[in-house]
């Protein structure tokens, strides 16, 4: 007997009461394959049922449903909202990819521990008021060293009154004042070789005998003496070296070069006149910047001043700075504090340099020193540059951005902009209706 459904249809069999054992075998071995069909069937129609019901759910999780276009409206103001959102759309996503190529410093603060370095100052400064003979740079620091009249690493090129480089092809080094005074060699010299040119009464140098000027102004400078009267010594009359003197008198110096110096607080400064040690006390010879009837003044400009190599971006606060004075007798004074800077590039460049933090000071040093002394660093007219080392180091780390980043700068922009854009559009939309009602509704009264 068959019973019919709306899915699916049953079957049931009645066995006879009398049957016999073999009859009732073979009715059952007929019906097992279409039993199976059946079953197979009404399975697959069962499940079907079920994915229809469970894609039917799945679709309550829609949270952008779909409206028919029937019943969309569209204005000519939320065509401009949207044109205009679109506009500031592109604009922002341009400067978010801008930013997302762009690197950026991520500064660290943590504390120095080298030791035993050393650091190179490098400057740039130039004097109109001060012919480069009687300029001399010195550097001097707490652990007791001192470097006198530098000549290595740093030049000097002569200035006319203008400011114009005389020898352009090729800067002098400084060191002696006499460099550029044309020297007379042994052979040349009353006696040719065999001369041997006195001393003065100065300390003899190592070779016995002093045969220029400059010789001469050395022993009487480690003697403790004013070289004041180059007329009456035989080498200089010979050299020329008063009238020489006299021709540069009036010139101005650029100073530029480099000095390195141990990694301790310190001072180098650019003073006048030779430089020496007497008694453990650093003291300068003034008598030729005092006594050759020209006025000098400290009057100066720097160029350029770091400690270690130039870096894109950092910052030099005393380049460009200088100071105006009208006096000989006048100090400038520059504090420095050091702090010790490693940039760490993306391109596995590391860059170990310095950056620094300045104040200034100066004073009139008139009346507290006669013209005829030997003046300490505390009274002598100059430029002094005092610097300090930060116990600190600031390790700086170029980074760029993610692209995780910049995606999510993507989806703010888009997101928040329609967003805006929208709920501008809705209040727009229903004050126009309510507008509309009014005037509607004015119309009936």
């Amino acid at each position: 007997v068959a019973c019919t459904h709306r899915r699916y249809t049953s079957y049931v069999f009645y066995w006879p009461l009398a049957i016999s054992e073999e009859l009732r075998l073979h009715y059952q071995a007929n019906n097992i394959l279409p039993t199976i069909v059946l079953n197979n069937l009404t399975y697959l129609l069962l499940t079907m049922g079920k994915r229809g019901s469970v894609l039917s759910q799945f679709q309550n999780f829609d949270a952008y449903a779909k409206t028919l276009d029937d019943f969309r409206i569209k204005t000519y103001y939320g065509a401009a909202l949207t044109i205009l959102s679109t506009i500031i759309i592109l604009t922002l996503l341009w400067s978010e990819f801008n930013d997302y190529r762009a690197t950026e410093i991520k500064p660290e603060l943590v504390v120095d521990k080298s030791r035993k370095e050393k650091l190179t100052i490098n400057i740039n400064i130039t004097f109109p008021k001060v012919p480069c003979y009687l300029l001399s740079v010195d550097v001097m620091d707490v652990a007791g060293e001192t470097q006198n009249d530098l000549t290595h690493d740093i030049y000097k090129t002569r200035l006319d009154a203008d400011g114009t480089p005389i020898h352009v092809e090729k800067a002098t080094d400084i060191g002696d004042p006499t460099k550029d005074i044309v020297k007379i060699v042994n052979s040349t010299a009353p006696g040719g070789e065999a001369y041997c040119g006195s001393c003065y009464g100065g300390v003899v140098p190592e070779s016995g005998c002093c045969n220029t000027c400059d010789e001469v102004r050395e022993a009487y400078i480690q003697s403790g003496w004013s070289f004041n009267n180059p007329d009456a010594i035989e080498q200089c009359v010979r050299e020329g070296w008063k009238e020489k003197v006299t021709e540069q008198s009036k010139e101005g110096c650029n100073v530029a070069g480099s000095v390195g110096v141990n990694k301790v607080a310190g001072n180098f400064h650019l003073a006048p006149g030779k430089s020496f040690q007497q008694n453990h006390i650093h003291v300068h010879d003034l008598q030729p910047f005092l006594s050759d009837g020209v006025h000098h003044d400290f009057t100066h400009e720097i160029h350029h001043l770091s400690f270690g190599p130039k870096v894109d971006g950092v910052v030099n606060p005393l380049d460009g700075v200088g100071g105006a004075v009208t006096k000989g007798h006048y100090m400038f004074q520059y504090f420095l504090k050091v702090v010790s800077t490693h940039f760490y590039f993306l391109n596995d460049t590391v860059i170990y340099t310095n950056q620094y933090s300045v104040t200034q000071f100066e004073r009139d040093l008139t009346g507290k020193d006669h013209t005829h002394s030997h003046n300490h660093i505390g009274g002598l007219p100059g430029v002094f540059f005092n610097y300090e080392i930060s116990p600190m180091l600031i390790i700086n780390r170029e980074e760029s951005k993610s692209f995780t980043h910049f995606l999510t700068g993507v989806c703010a922009i888009v997101g928040g902009i329609f967003t805006v854009a929208g709920i501008l559009d809705g209040f727009i939309y229903s004050a126009e209706k309510t507008f509309k009602k009014k005037v509607e509704l004015g119309k009936h009264l």
